[in-house]
This record gives C-alpha cells, sequence and structure tokens, in this order.
C-alpha cells in the first residue's frame, strides 16, 4: 500500500506510523517527493487499510494494484536515477556503456576502454564469467578477469559493469565491481535476484529471452524486495519465429515499460541483431523510443574475438555512432551523460563561491520550469539547486557575489539569433567566463488549468518569441483566443495558475506545466520544429579550471576589435586559417558609446594541440583589444 503522510507531519508521528507498519509485517520505503511524502509498504501480511488511515499524521492511504509494488509508478511516480559510481542513468540524460563481449586479457581491456572512453562512453563493461550455451565456449577468466575490468575503469574514469552468474560470487564481485549485470538467462534466477539484491549495488537487469513485461518487473522486484533500489532495466531482444537476426529488438517495450514503472530502461542492440552493421541503426531507434542509455559491445579486433564478435563493433564505429547519438539526444530532449559529473563535493573553498556547506547552485533567468533550468538539469546533476533571477544581469551579479557557482544563459536561438544583451554583459564582466554550453530544443505547450478545455481558452500568455514561434497553432486552431505578450514563458504558466481562471491559458515547455501542477492541453504547438536554443555556462574566472577539468574542451569565444584600415579584419581572419582553427560564428557588434565602431564576437574550434594559443598571440599583435570570453566543450 501507499501512505501518503500529512505536509507538515512531525517525525514522532511519522516514526510512529512505520513502527507500526514493521510490526504488522511490513517493509517500509520512504519517498520523498517534491511535493508530498509516502510510505510504501510491501509485504505479505494483510491488515485492514482504515487501520492505518486512523493513524496521527496520515492524508490517505492508496493500496497498490500491480503484483510489482515496489517498482510501479503506483508507488513512486518521479523517475529513479541510478547512481554508478560517477555516473547517473534516467531522468534527461543517456548513458553509454561499451566494451568488449568478454575480459581476455589485460592488454585488450585496458585498449578497448582507451578508445571508448575518449569516444564517450561512461561505463566500462566486460564479461568475466560468460554463461555460453556451448559447454565447450570461452567461460571467462573469472577473479582474473575482474581483476583487469577494475584496473582498466580506474585507469580511465569509469565505473565498470559485469555479469554475476553464481549467488556465491556476489561478495567476492563487490571488490571489483561498480554495478552488477543479470543476464537474459538468469532473469528468473530467484536465488541469484536475492544474492545480488542484498549487496544494495546498482544492478543491469536484462529482459529474459521468452519474458513478458511483467515477469521483467517481477524480476526487478524481487532485486528490490531484497534490498536494492538502484536498477536499471535493460531491453536485449526476445526470442520470436524470425531467424534473421539473432533476436527480435522489441522497441515498443521502452515507452511502455516508462509507464509501468519509475526505473530507467537502456537498450542492447548487440545482443538484440548479433551483427555489427545493425548496431548503430538499432541504438538511435532504442534512443529515439525514450531509452536512458545503451550497453554496447566494442572490440579492437573482432575477428579475433573470444566471444561475440560479429556483433562487436569497431572503435571506430563506436565512435561515429557516438557522434550520431550526440546530433539524435537533442531532438529527443536529452543530452549524453559524461563524466565525471559536477557534484556540489567538486565546490572549492568558500571564498571562491558559495559557501562550503552549501550545495551547487545554478542561477537563470526567469521562473521555475524555464527552459534555462531544463539546461541545467542537463549540464548537471538533478540534485542542483537552482536560483531563479529575474533579469540577465541578475544572473551576472549572483556568480559574481558568489550567490551562484555557475550561471545559464542563452546566446543563440535558432529562429531569434544571438542574444546580444548577454554577449554585451560578457564582454562587461571580464572576470566571468564561459566554460560550457548546452543546446536545448524548444517545444512549446499549450498549458491550462487541470480540467480545462481547449475549446473553452479565451486568453492565452507566453513571451513574444513564444508566441511567435507558435503562430501556425494560434490562427489555425485557436483563432477564438487572444495571444497576450507575457515577460517570460515559465512566468505565464505561474500567472494562469495563480488568476485561476480555465479560460486562460500559457506556452511553455513541459517543465513549467510539471512544476505549477497545470495540464498540458496539446503538445509540440511550434511553427518549426527545428527550433533549439543554445545556452552558456558561466562562472568566474577563478572556478572555470574546476569545470574544465571534468570535459573535453575544444571550442573557445573571443571578442576582439581591430584597427580602422582596409583589410584589418580580413587579416585577423588570416590567422586563425593559417593556423588551421575552424571558425564556427562571426558576428559583428556595435561598441557602446563609439559611434561607427565595431567589435567582433568569434567562435572557432581549437584545433590541434598549441594551435589555438599561437593564434591568439598573433592576433594580440594585430587587434586593437581582444579577450577569451571562455573555452568549452561544444555540445552538438
Amino acid at each position: 500500500m501507499i501512505i501518503v503522510l500529512k505536509q507538515q507531519i512531525s517525525e514522532k508521528h511519522k516514526e510512529a506510523i512505520r513502527s507500526f507498519l514493521v510490526e504488522k509485517g511490513y517493509t517500509v520505503k520512504e519517498i520523498i517527493g517534491q511535493e508530498e511524502t509516502i510510505f510504501g509498504a510491501v509485504g505479505q501480511s494483510t491488515i485492514d487499510i482504515r487501520e492505518v488511515q486512523m493513524l496521527e499524521g496520515v492524508a490517505s492511504v492508496v493500496p497498490i494494484s500491480k503484483p510489482y509494488k515496489l517498482a510501479s509508478r503506483e508507488l513512486k511516480k518521479e523517475d529513479t536515477i541510478v547512481t554508478v559510481g560517477n555516473v547517473k542513468i534516467g531522468g534527461n540524460r543517456i548513458a553509454i556503456m561499451a566494451g568488449p563481449c568478454a575480459v581476455e586479457s589485460r592488454e585488450q581491456i585496458m585498449t578497448i576502454a582507451a578508445s571508448v572512453r575518449e569516444a564517450g562512453a561512461v561505463i566500462l563493461r566486460g564479461g568475466a564469467f560468460k554463461p555460453r550455451t556451448s559447454p565447450y565456449a570461452f567461460q571467462g577468466l573469472g577473479e582474473e578477469g575482474l581483476k583487469y575490468l577494475k584496473e582498466a575503469g580506474e585507469a580511465y574514469g569509469m565505473p565498470v559493469t559485469t555479469e554475476i552468474v553464481n549467488p556465491s560470487d556476489a561478495p567476492m564481485m563487490t571488490k571489483y565491481i561498480d554495478m552488477f549485470q543479470i543476464g537474459a538467462r538468469n532473469m528468473q534466477n530467484f536465488e541469484l535476484l536475492k544474492a545480488v539484491g542484498k549487496t544494495g549495488m546498482p544492478v543491469l537487469l536484462k529482459r529474459g529471452l521468452c519474458a513478458t513485461i511483467e515477469e521483467w518487473l517481477m524480476a526487478a522486484e524481487y532485486l528490490m524486495a531484497s534490498g536494492t533500489d538502484q536498477i536499471v532495466l535493460c531491453e536485449r531482444g526476445i526470442r520470436t519465429y524470425e531467424r534473421a537476426t539473432r533476436n527480435t529488438l522489441d522497441v515498443s517495450a521502452i515507452p511502455v515499460v516508462q509507464k509501468m514503472t519509475h526505473l530507467p530502461v537502456i537498450g542492447d542492440p548487440s545482443h538484440a541483431t548479433g551483427m555489427r552493421d545493425m548496431v548503430s541503426p538499432m541504438s538511435l531507434a532504442l534512443i529515439a523510443s525514450g531509452a536512458s542509455g545503451l550497453i554496447v559491445e566494442v572490440h579492437n579486433n573482432p575477428e579475433k574475438a573470444f566471444s561475440d564478435g560479429p556483433q562487436s563493433l569497431y572503435p571506430s564505429q563506436f565512435e561515429k555512432l557516438m557522434r550520431d547519438l550526440q546530433a539524435l539526444s537533442a531532438v529527443v530532449g536529452k543530452s549524453l551523460e559524461r563524466i565525471p559529473r559536477l557534484q556540489a563535493s567538486s565546490l572549492p573553498d568558500a571564498k571562491v563561491a558559495v559557501s562550503a556547506s552549501s550545495d551547487l547552485i545554478v542561477a537563470f533567468q526567469g521562473e521555475r520550469g524555464a527552459y534555462s533550468e531544463l539546461a541545467i538539469r542537463r549540464a548537471f546533476d538533478e540534485s542542483t539547486q537552482v536560483l531563479p533571477c529575474p533579469s540577465f544581469a541578475s544572473v551576472f551579479d549572483a556568480v559574481m557575489q558568489g550567490k551562484a557557482a555557475y550561471g545559464m544563459i542563452p546566446v543563440e536561438n535558432t529562429l531569434g539569433g544571438t542574444l546580444y544583451e548577454n554577449l554585451d554583459l560578457l564582454d562587461r564582466h571580464p572576470s566571468i567566463q564561459v566554460v560550457g554550453e548546452q543546446q536545448i530544443r524548444i517545444i512549446h505547450n499549450l498549458i491550462a488549468l487541470p480540467g480545462a478545455k481547449k475549446e473553452d481558452i479565451r486568453e492565452i500568455y507566453s513571451h513574444p518569441q513564444g508566441l511567435a514561434q507558435c503562430t501556425q497553432f494560434l490562427q489555425n486552431e485557436m483563432s477564438h483566443a487572444q495571444a497576450i505578450p507575457f515577460f517570460d514563458t515559465a512566468g505565464a504558466v505561474g500567472h494562469i495558475k495563480q488568476v485561476g481562471d480555465p479560460t486562460k491559458a500559457a506556452i511553455a515547455g513541459t517543465p513549467a506545466a510539471k512544476v505549477h501542477g497545470m495540464e498540458i492541453l496539446q503538445e509540440g504547438i511550434e511553427s518549426n520544429s527545428r527550433n533549439y536554443t543554445r545556452f552558456y555556462i558561466i562562472c568566474r574566472e577563478e572556478r572555470s579550471a574546476i569545470y574544465r577539468s571534468s570535459v573535453a574542451v575544444n571550442r573557445a569565444s573571443l571578442n576582439f576589435t581591430v584597427p580602422d584600415r582596409p583589410g584589418s579584419l580580413f587579416e585577423a581572419l588570416l590567422v586563425l586559417t593559417k593556423h588551421g582553427l575552424n571558425m564556427k560564428k562571426l558576428e559583428s557588434r556595435p561598441i557602446p558609446g563609439k559611434p561607427w565602431e565595431y567589435s567582433f564576437f568569434v567562435e572557432t574550434e581549437l584545433g590541434d594541440a598549441g594551435a589555438f594559443e599561437t593564434a591568439l598571440d598573433e592576433l594580440k599583435g594585430l587587434c586593437h583589444s581582444i579577450r577569451v570570453l571562455g573555452t568549452f566543450t561544444a555540445n552538438h
């Protein structure tokens, strides 16, 4: 059953409820949500729920109808984010696990780990124990393989995952790995599930060869009932009559499972198809269907692999797949997980920014639920605290004053162009640097009070750009309603909630509807589906090295001015060409207070090692002034 607790419940009453349920034979799990705290009580005992309803501090009691109690969406509406080492799986991120089917030698796993880490994988996979159909096939190196796997993971900063086949191996394996794998053949090995669950460690649970979705979730329930709630489900194809592929990849299972459970689900395109040429297209299909990640087999010499060589990608193929996934991630509204992610523990001492006792705080312009906040959730951890600010200038002030460690500011929209206000603010704050970027697809929705009807809407509020980007929808389907400009999209949602009038609606993103508890009447109403906004992550100069240490920097943005003579701009740009720097953006800006004089804003790739620094030295000799606004990793 689900016990919803009253908002102002005391710790004394909370413990009394917990003790009562435990005495009745229930296992109790506390779940703290955004708006309410609940107890999930699971057990074989039977009790009249009216006894629980009468307890002090109980708001309501709801029986869980699904046989998979702890894994059910009924118990927990919000998505579970699984933590594996310094990697997060679930939510708005796509986590890629990669490595060989089997650990064959120390040299082999170290070589492959280096290549997949460089390409962007965040978790290293590799089998030390291999359950094989044939008793004569390679069975794995056992504990020796675990040692090699652990060494490779530590060498390249990646948590590791491997399959367990024997319940008695669980205690030994915890010394070497960060995440257990339960293979398809062992999905219903209940003693193995219990043994792994008792460790409390993260588990990757693959779907059985012929298992239904409910059977799959019941296997997850065994793990959760035994002690772990850090479970990632993995769709790896099921056995059907078809023989053209190794298995039949059930892509449709991804959205189905996401409605049934709060646990994240990923896909295994390698085992599903059995052929490397099909791995990449099926990987893209899995991500397009909503999967939170992939587990992909990669081998540096597949022809000589001890197992599953035909389905293993070459490192070059995996690198291309990662580039394709990067492009697709923005389309599906997610971002590729990178390691290490910035955590509160990454903060420097108090004199640099916020106090050492504070959590990571990131400032943005607007109200809760704005697209800027969504960009923050993609770039940082989900638990990151946000600081809404009334203006872009106040975001810079919050960073300068140490109220926030970082700021998230929009700099460019594919339809609206460059936001020059923020470029000017960067120019006026020389102690603030750009350290990262995020690209967000702008998906607008018609949002109203719960129960409101589209045909009854008479006024629609949104930022002027939001209204302009939904012109076709407003003209064709909402001509009976008046479009009213508002200072902010998320703020418009807050406004109609405060007014409480079912004839008023707003145009904004899904996060704004969720934050304010509003209803989406229609999704995807923007006129142009290729509408993206690019954001800069900014921070004080002394903090910039902390952020850059966690990413591979490959781009720079800078402002410069040139002498007022023919060819001066051409000479400056020629320096970039000379050193092989690919310029990605060039815009001129009037210099405030200096009529008819201009500065130039440039974004360029960094090129080969040392090329940017050499070019910068040459530019300093040609330009009146030059300032590097920041170096960062391009996120698209």
